[in-house]
């Protein structure tokens, strides 16, 4: 299991990916917090923004496949993809979870 982090500009944005990446099963949940405050360096001088964060609960094997799922429908040329390994989780949880990863509803 992996966590996947990424910023997205606007609600609209955030809703398209996670729906997107829940209907393709290549996550079975994706959280999305909203009003974070970005401060990040990005042609030559240090920008300020409101994004929102998915939280992306996959498995290690879909990593590639939701890179280019993200990169294909993100409005930033160079989206935050970054992923964490799950050291543990809830038994039940986590039987749900690769359930649906596997088309077990």
């Amino acid at each position: 299991m992996i966590l996947i982090l990424c910023t997205v500009p606007d609600e609209e944005t955030a809703e398209k990916l996670a729906k997107g990446l829940v209907f393709e099963r290549l996550s079975p949940c994706v959280n999305i917090i909203p009003k974070i405050r970005s401060i990040y360096f990005w042609n030559g001088k240090i920008e300020d923004d409101g994004e929102l964060l998915l939280l992306i609960k996959s498995k290690k094997e879909f990593f590639e496949e939701i890179k280019k799922y993200i990169v294909e429908n993100h409005p930033y040329v160079v989206p935050e993809i970054i992923s964490f390994k799950i050291e543990s989780s809830f038994e039940k949880y986590r039987d749900w979870f690769l359930n649906y990863l596997h088309g077990v509803d």
